[in-house]
């Protein structure tokens, strides 16, 4: 009677060798964490710190401000400008998400926001300065000073051309590691891989732009500038997944769609601005290839390509550190007894 029992055993474990059994137990826990992370990060959108100027006579501003940092949690960091045409040009630099432009003739004061920066940040500040004016008898008119493109409605075409360019980075350096070997032969080869990769992301940066742009009407700015952001995405992303690789071999790619899919994306900003995500996302998510290239896109579609300097530096540390241990991981002699591999 125990002779089945002892076959299905055998049969099992022939079936599920301990390495698979590792590997589904990670997928689950990977899977977990997909779940964890994005539910995590945009179930509940509060601000927290959301910068709003003050536009006012000098004995009216230090109330406005005091009220707006009243809100509870952090909600708002207030500041003050001398006029609503400074104010305007300090939200198309990313120094702040609104301005509240009181006027001392009326009861009626302006609210100036950028829908290009993130609808889901207008509508926070809309409705706490609303509610804030309220309180102070007076009622506020929405201004929207850079607004979002016809074909991009709810201003996530940024975001998702950046997920598309990041999905692509990571599958074409998992589709040469898988079909040539986690980890390339020498250093020639490595590079070979390397010159594969920065092809393709040339072309990816190319394509997606044109899709977003002339194509779909979705996402206005200079091609050129946009081309260039997605080759770099693509390249950061794919030469970091290609270290992993070489360092870790298949779990390698579980690795990267950790960094990318399960932190990278709910963190980048695309759906809900830093000001709205929880304090894990919003501290991890500008120094991510995902929200530093969403950064950057958006910057160069509506913000005038203000505040560029920290995404690209960015994405291109991401990018020399995924060369920089591509080519030391190939550079290192295989352990004895181990068969050097004969990737390309």
């Amino acid at each position: 009677m125990a002779e089945p029992a002892k076959g299905f055993v055998n049969e099992f474990k022939d079936a599920v060798t301990p390495r698979a059994f590792f590997l589904v137990v990670a997928v689950l826990l990977l899977q977990l964490g997909f779940i964890t992370s994005y539910v995590g990060a945009l179930h509940q959108p509060k601000p927290h710190e959301l910068s709003i100027a003050v536009v006012a006579p000098p004995e009216v501003a230090p109330k406005l401000t005091a009220a707006l940092e009243s809100v509870p949690d952090n909600a708002v960091r207030a500041s003050v400008e001398p006029d609503a045409a400074t104010a305007q040009a300090r939200i198309k630099d990313q120094k702040i998400y609104a301005a509240w432009v009181f006027d001392p003739a009326g009861t009626q004061d302006t609210l100036l926001v950028a829908e290009a920066r993130g609808p889901a940040a207008s509508g926070a500040a809309e409705q706490i300065v609303t509610k804030v004016a309220a309180s102070q008898h007076r009622t506020v008119e929405v201004k929207d000073t850079i607004p979002l493109a016809s074909g991009d409605g709810k201003g996530l075409s940024s975001f998702y051309l950046v997920v598309g360019w990041c999905v692509g980075g990571y599958l074409v350096a998992s589709i040469l590691g898988v079909s040539a070997g986690a980890r390339p032969a020498n250093t020639a080869r490595a590079g070979l891989r390397l010159g594969t990769l920065a092809l393709y992301s040339v072309a990816a940066g190319i394509g997606g732009t044109l899709i977003t742009g002339p194509i779909l009407d979705a996402l206005p700015g200079s091609i050129l500038a946009l081309s260039a952001i997605g080759a770099l995405v693509v390249f950061a992303v794919g030469a970091v997944t290609m270290a992993m690789q070489c360092l870790f071999d298949i779990v390698g790619i579980g690795l990267a769609v950790l960094v990318f899919v399960v932190l990278g994306n709910p963190s980048a900003g695309g759906v809900y601005p830093p000001p709205l995500l929880p304090t894990f996302w919003r501290a991890i998510g500008e120094w991510i290839p995902n929200g530093a290239g969403t950064s950057a896109t958006r910057s160069v579609a509506y913000l005038g390509s203000s505040a560029l300097g920290l995404p690209l530096t960015v994405l291109a540390v991401w990018a020399a550190v995924g060369v920089a241990v591509t080519f030391l991981a190939a550079a290192r002699k295989p352990l004895l007894g181990r068969p050097a591999p004969n990737g390309a």
